[in-house]
């Protein structure tokens, strides 16, 4: 197995917002956002193969370690059966996924650097806080997927766009029983709570609480920095976050889910408030982006971080 990345140590980047390049910069149809379809055609591929290449080489020059993201956030039961695949299709795609990511990372210059990361989204909505389950019934629900990603030799398991507390510490459950380190990675509305209200750091402290700390630790994406810096001071968080994967606009959930045209923000700016955020966060280990950015986003993120993220190592 790989060495995932830890709090505090040496430096990771991962992709960006691959939904949105996809859409608004290809011009690829995704159904419900789903990304796993590229995988099932020639074209589709070909424009991961370009989009993922753009990240390993960022990574390559840094000197940076990478995650590689499988493309499955939207490739559980629900939304796989509402973009027409049978369970059956949907367990091939979902190891097809993995080894895709794989053998991409063996075509790599940095394959000992790189860790495959097999993505799990939200039941429901990644913007509002429905499909409400227990963490046993989230235990249950993504097991299947998790444990077909387990098995096409996944390193860690990561759980996106989280709105909810229970539904995280299924998925942190599943990863568990399946032998994957985790990572639980919160969603906050703009101003900096999670859309079900509660407070980062109260969502922080249950799933830690429900899972004895096993969660390797957590990320926040999906939302701009100016959304969340002023959550970070509470006591205890700080030390948990060890991931940003930013968007690169200001806009609400609600704003950008009825835009019809990509706000992208300025990517050095961006960058810059990533440097903002270090003090406040000093285990952090992961750079990535999220709606709305692409290459250019995290290489201005990389430029005004790593080097300050290594020296206090």
């Amino acid at each position: 197995m790989a060495v995932i990345p830890k709090l505090g140590g040496s430096p990771f980047l991962t992709d960006a917002g691959l939904e949105t390049c996809m859409v608004f910069k290809d011009g690829l149809e995704l159904p419900c956002f789903a990304s796993f379809v590229l995988l099932d055609n020639p074209r589709g591929r070909a424009c991961l193969d370009l989009y993922y290449g753009k990240f390993q080489q960022l990574a390559e020059e840094h000197g940076a370690g990478l995650v590689l993201d499988s493309p499955t956030w939207r490739s559980n039961s629900d939304w796989g059966a509402a973009v027409g695949y049978d369970q059956g299709a949907l367990d091939k795609i979902n190891r097809d996924a993995i080894d895709y990511i794989a053998n991409l990372r063996a075509q790599s210059s940095i394959a000992d650097q790189t860790v495959l990361n097999a993505v799990v989204g939200p039941r429901g909505d990644g913007y509002q806080a429905d499909a409400v389950m227990s963490a046993a019934e989230a235990r249950a629900y993504h097991a299947r997927q998790i444990g077909l990603a387990a098995d096409a030799g996944a390193d860690m398991a990561s759980a996106i766009t989280m709105t909810h507390t229970e539904e995280a510490e299924g998925i942190a459950m599943a990863a568990r029983d399946a032998g994957l380190p985790c990572v639980v990675s919160f969603t906050v509305e703009t101003d900096g709570r999670l859309p079900t209200g509660m407070a980062l750091v109260e969502a922080v402290r249950r799933v830690d609480d429900a899972l004895n700390g096993d969660v390797a630790y957590y990320m926040i994406n999906c939302a701009h920095p100016s959304h969340f810096a002023g959550a970070l001071d509470e006591v205890g968080l700080a030390q948990r976050i060890g991931g940003i994967r930013a968007n690169a606009s200001r806009m609400s959930h609600a704003e950008l889910d009825s835009a019809e045209e990509l706000d992208e923000g300025d990517p050095v700016q961006l960058g810059q408030d990533y440097r903002g955020l270090l003090a406040a966060l000093p285990h952090l280990c992961v750079i990535g982006g999220c709606c709305g950015t692409d290459h250019r986003h995290v290489a201005a993120a990389a430029e005004a971080c790593l080097p300050a993220m290594r020296a206090r190592n």
